[in-house]
């Protein structure tokens, strides 16, 4: 009998002695029993994984043992061999231990490098003697211990930055990175400068541990445009290695352009072109951009800025300038850079304009007209006359003169002066308007400058008119000897012109309006005078009952302020009939006329010229209407003649106070060889019928002027 064994043994097969005790027959056999093995389990190792550690400095050839495997089986059914899997640094052997198990050693056959690969990991595979045979694994796990064999090794040997000269203090600049392939202390890597000089030591910190470079203080590239350092990395077993650092400091625009002023001047004459006012240089310590200038003024001003050697500038004017239109000039000179942002530099300066004697005295008016009343008091101020001088200082002085006088006739020097400072002008004497109505001159300004300049203005003088004469009566004359008799028919109708008084004015405007008023009469309402022309007429009908002489007393008055007067007694006497010679004969006695006034040949040689061709034109045309009507009357002793009109008759137009033209005879004092005005009576045409006349169109106005039908 053959059993089979499942316990593990060194052999294939296994003995045992067994009694055995049989029942019937009783009997005991004793006998031996062999096992035999079958391949029925795989190796397995104890761990799933062997860890080794294996120094990188050791030597090829160096062995290094690994646990067994554990196979139940016995004989040849247990572990019977051992492999590795494939890689560059180990052999596998397999070793016999003294007991007769095998296991396995793994031989160095390659230097290990750590820093090539730190670890392995490879798997181990224990093989039976089975048919088929089993296998069983475990992994390796073979770790290199490291030595300080690498120094440290920057990733750059040459850093280069650029930073900002306006980075704040504690910016990073840079980080500097070195690597060791050692581990541990070997790999702790420290940083730090390596104979810097001090300009780096006191603008740049350090840090130990992660290399990053930061700045200490401001850098500024007006004073240190670069730096150049050296970094040290340490490790912990004494090996370091280098780097260089080269940090350019860029530039910033901080920096304005500086304007340096070399020539300055303050005051310039006018008129003169091209004068240089200001020589400056520009500068910027800034680089590129940030360092180009450009250099500028105001626009609309007489200056240029011309560059006489790189950034150096003269400022001249542009033309000759003119003080009278700006005296003053305030010019900014902008020096700009051309950096981001710009920066620029404003310098201002004041030109002040010196004055020449360029502008002649320029009076406010070409012509002044000035007026004064007469009979002004003397010294009486009358007027001013105004120059002024665009110039300045002495140049505008003015000083004031009267020039001879366009019609030198005028005695200019007795009737005005001028004060020289401020040409107030002065009546020196008291004016009289009916002898000079209006006169003119010249005044002179004159400035104080080297040469001096001049100019004239023509002023003209009005004497304004005061109510200062009378008005005049010249018919009926009230100084002759005896009175003029006015006759008048009794068969006149209202409205019968009796006479005109005749009265003028030496004054003018309405000074010279005369109005005439009958203040009194020896029958009231019998009479009547027209107050604008003096025409004395009959207000009604006559009767036999009115009284053949009467006395009328007419006012005459101007219209001034206050108003003037004169007034004339008239005498009128009513006849039946003008053949009877109702005039009264002259005086006996001779009486001398006293010389006329001045004023009344004056006045009457004025009319006369004033008057003549009206008058004499008047006249004719009355002389042919009469002759066409039949002839002519004869009313008075004094007739008119046919022709020519001789010397006794004076003509007075309707001009002036006169309304209508009438012809007066003139009847001069008998005896009088001064040929003075005794009486003038007008002279009419002998138009109604055997005394009794008809109503012409005038007498008609005259009655409905007075009231009547």
């Amino acid at each position: 009998m053959k059993l089979t064994r499942r316990n593990h043994g060194d052999a294939a097969t296994q003995s045992d002695a067994k009694k055995v005790l049989l029942k019937n027959p009783v009997q005991f056999i004793q006998g031996e029993l062999q096992l035999q093995d079958v391949n029925d389990h795989a190796p397995e190792f104890l761990e799933n994984e062997i860890l080794l550690k294996i120094s990188e400095s050791s030597h090829t050839g160096t062995a290094f043992p690994l646990k067994i495997a554990q196979d139940l089986d016995v004989g040849s059914n247990t572990v019977q061999n051992y492999t590795i899997s494939t890689n560059f640094h180990f052999h596998l052997f397999t070793r016999n231990r003294s007991d007769g198990r095998k296991y396995p050693e793994l031989v160095l056959a390659k230097e290990l490098d750590r820093e090539e690969q730190p670890e392995l990991r490879l798997t181990l595979t224990a093989l039976d003697g089975g048919s088929p045979p089993k296998t069983g694994t475990s992994q390796v796990l073979i770790m290199v211990l490291d030595i300080n064999d690498n120094a440290p090794e920057f990733a750059q040997q040459l850093y280069e930055v650029q930073v900002p000269e306006n980075s704040p203090i504690g910016s990073l600049v840079i980080t500097v990175s070195a690597r060791d392939l050692d581990a541990g202390t070997h790999g702790e890597l420290s940083y730090s400068f390596f104979q810097s000089s001090n300009q780096v030591i006191q603008a740049f910190e350090i840090n130990t541990v992660t290399g990053d470079i930061r700045l200490k203080k401001m850098l500024d590239f007006e004073e240190i445009r670069s730096y150049r350092m050296e970094i040290e990395a340490s490790d912990g077993g004494g090996l370091s290695g280098k780097c260089t650092v080269a940090i350019e400091v860029t530039d910033v625009n901080d920096n304005a352009p500086e304007l340096t002023m070399s020539l300055l001047m303050n005051d310039i004459p006018e008129n003169t072109p091209d004068t240089v006012v200001a020589i400056f240089g520009i500068s910027d310590p800034d680089a590129g951009d940030n360092g180009k200038m450009m250099c500028y003024i105001q626009d609309h001003l007489p200056f240029l800025l011309k560059i006489s050697v790189e950034n150096f500038y003269t400022l001249v004017t542009e033309g000759a300038l003119d003080r009278e239109s700006r005296a003053e000039y305030n010019i900014t000179i902008t020096v700009t850079d051309m950096g981001t942002p710009r920066l620029k530099t404003e310098h201002n300066i004041t030109v002040l304009v010196s004055d020449v004697n360029d502008n002649a005295p320029a009076f406010t008016q070409t012509s002044y007209t000035l007026s004064v009343r007469e009979n002004n008091s003397p010294a009486l101020h009358i007027g001013s006359v105004r120059a002024t001088d665009r110039d300045a200082g002495a140049n505008a002085q003015v000083t004031y003169s009267l020039l001879p006088p366009l019609d030198a006739h005028v005695p200019l020097a007795s009737l005005v002066s001028i004060n020289p400072d401020n040409g107030h002008l002065f009546a020196l004497r008291s004016l009289d308007y009916e002898a000079l109505r209006a006169f003119e001159f010249r005044v002179g300004a004159a400035d104080r400058g080297s040469p001096a300049l001049s100019s004239q203005a023509l002023v003209r003088v009005l004497v304004a008119d005061d109510n200062d004469n009378a008005p005049f009566v010249l018919y009926p004359l009230q100084n002759a000897s005896a009175p003029c008799t006015e006759l008048v028919p009794r068969a006149a109708e209202a409205g019968y012109l009796v006479t005109k008084v005749v009265a003028v004015d030496g004054d003018s405007g309405q000074n010279a309006w005369l109005s005439y008023q009958l203040l009194k009469a020896t029958e009231p309402g019998l009479f009547g005078v027209w107050a604008h022309n003096g025409e004395v007429r009959t207000a009604r009908l006559l009767s036999e009952r009115d009284a053949a002489k009467h006395r009328l007393l007419v006012l005459v008055k101007d219209n001034g302020e206050p108003p003037l007067s004169a007034s004339v007694t008239l005498h009128v006497l009513l006849v039946d009939g003008f053949s009877q010679p109702y005039l009264p004969a002259p005086e006996a006695e001779a009486v001398d006329a006293a010389p006329a006034a001045p004023l009344t040949v004056y006045l009457v040689v004025a009319l006369a010229s004033v008057s003549s061709l009206f008058l004499f034109s008047v006249l004719v045309f009355v002389a042919v209407w009469l002759c066409r009507r039949g002839g002519a009357a004869s009313v008075s002793r004094c007739s008119v003649p046919e022709g020519p009109f001789p010397d006794h008759l004076l003509g007075v137009s309707g001009t002036g106070t006169l309304s209508q033209s009438y012809q007066y005879e003139v009847c001069l004092t008998g005896g009088s060889g001064t040929r003075e005005f005794k009486c003038l009576k007008p002279l009419v045409p002998n138009i109604m019928g055997e005394g009794v006349g008809t109503d012409t169109e005038e007498n008609s106005n005259f009655r409905n002027h007075l009231g009547f039908n």
